[in-house]
């Protein structure tokens, strides 16, 4: 086995009382010293999380005043798309009908919090809020309204997302309809109000 000690780097029969040569070595430990601080200090610094880093975690908050019937809003939690959606009275109204489509129309698997397990997956009504990314393999899905054109989601479409990668179809709580890729409703993350148009995404009351 090689080892390799700093006492290697001088000879032993190395003259240290000699003035000029004591000068010398003091100069190059020195310069090795300076050399080894230049290069910890900006190791050190790549180590210390960034500012986003530490942001990515927090909650982020959202002013829902302007928020609009029928308009989504995509905010940024944790590097993900949150959409946030002011649903209309028709639109939740055509929620418990669809019931028999989906595959967990009650949200019993584990994809929101207790609070949201209800048909509108939402502490509001009126307001959801879900992570825009499908459940499959990481898509983002698209809004696509009812009545829509789009062959994708045949003539009975009642409005929801729809994932461009592999055609699975959530509902506007984010419950995903039968016989597609995505096995499970989107994610609700942890949200609360704090106020009657503020809403927090990634905090809540059991936090």
């Amino acid at each position: 086995m090689n080892t390799t000690t700093l006492s290697t780097a001088l000879p032993l029969s190395a003259d240290t009382t000699d003035p000029e040569r004591r000068t010398w070595l003091l100069a190059a430990g020195s310069m090795g010293a300076a050399a080894v601080l230049t290069t910890a200090v900006p190791l050190v610094s790549t180590l210390a999380p960034s500012e986003r880093a530490r942001a990515m975690g927090a909650p982020v908050e959202v002013d829902i005043a302007d928020l609009r019937p029928g308009e989504l809003r995509t905010a940024e939690w944790r590097g993900k798309p949150v959409w946030v959606l002011r649903r209309t009275p028709d639109m939740l109204a055509g929620l418990a009908p669809l019931a028999s489509q989906l595959a967990d129309p009650d949200s019993r698997r584990d994809q929101q919090p207790a609070y949201a397990t209800n048909v509108q997956r939402s502490i509001r009504p009126d307001v959801l809020v879900v992570v825009g990314i499908c459940t499959h393999l990481g898509c983002s899905p698209s809004a696509v309204p009812q009545g829509s054109a789009n062959a994708s989601v045949g003539d009975h479409w009642p409005g929801g997302f729809l994932c461009p990668c592999h055609g699975s179809t959530f509902d506007l709580a984010g419950r995903v309809f039968k016989n597609k890729p995505a096995p499970t409703n989107l994610e609700v993350p942890p949200h609360r109000y704090a106020g009657d148009t503020r809403l927090l995404i990634g905090e809540d009351s059991a936090t």
